[in-house]
């Protein structure tokens, strides 16, 4: 009897231990749900800000800003900007950007069959990630990269984006954005940028720590000359009105 009792008494704390972990386990779950409800919320509202307002700072601004002790950067309407600068920086990334909608899916096939990823990447996409991610390859960043372009896209207008971009973007070691580094280069304003002079800042944007526009290499030199020759072209079959005034 007493076996039998102890028997019992097992199985009904066995189902009470079962009974308290099943609602433990959906308040947690509850949880994780509130939480990445409330992450997407708040990602949500910063979009619809940023449409209007300026990003205060990016998590790369920041991250060298303490590895370097300051940097350099001075936020510039569009308007104030050369249009000949946002024509080279759309040229040189991503000429595609009036056709489409955040991803370029020539450019990502191209990438594919090339077994490489430069250049499939939109300015849609590195804005993204430079205002609300982080730099890197993992696979995280780049899903949540993937999943925030269609709603930069749908909220913002093109010329934000470019805009948005030219004043975010490492254009040297420290330096952010378009009138940072045409002061820092050529001693001029950003409005006041030659097709040369925005082309060969173009021209280092995918490695600002290790090409330089005041002293370019042969290869910044092609480069310079291939952005020149791509700015005049998308202005010239309208590739460029999307963000033009």
């Amino acid at each position: 009897m007493a076996k039998q009792a102890a028997r019992k008494s097992g199985k009904k704390s066995s189902k009470s231990r079962q009974k308290t972990r099943k609602p433990l386990l959906k308040r947690l779950g509850s949880y994780v749900v509130r939480g990445c409800l409330i992450v997407v919320a708040l990602v949500t509202a910063l979009i619809f800000l940023f449409a209007f307002v300026n990003p205060p700072v990016t998590h790369t601004i920041w991250s060298e800003w303490r590895r370097l002790g300051s940097v350099d950067r001075e936020w510039v309407a569009f308007e104030q900007i050369s249009p000949v600068m946002a024509r080279s920086v759309v040229a040189a990334e991503d000429a595609n950007f009036c056709q489409h909608w955040g991803f370029d899916v020539e450019a990502i096939r191209d990438a594919i069959e090339d077994g490489s990823t430069r250049g499939a990447s939109t300015l849609s996409q590195q804005v993204v990630k430079n205002v609300f991610l982080w730099q890197g390859r993992s696979w995280v960043r780049k899903a949540m990269e993937t999943a925030l372009t269609p709603a930069v896209e749908a909220i913002w207008s093109k010329q934000r984006i470019v805009e948005v971009y030219l004043n975010v973007a490492e254009m040297d070691e420290g330096v952010f954005g378009v009138q940072a580094a045409a002061q820092a280069y050529f001693k001029v304003d950003a409005q006041d940028l030659t097709p040369l002079q925005a082309a060969r800042i173009a021209a280092v944007l995918p490695a600002p720590k290790t090409r330089s526009a005041s002293k370019p290499t042969s290869f910044v030199r092609r480069r310079t000359a291939s952005i020149m020759d791509g700015a005049a072209t998308i202005r010239a079959d309208g590739r460029a009105v999307c963000f033009e005034d």
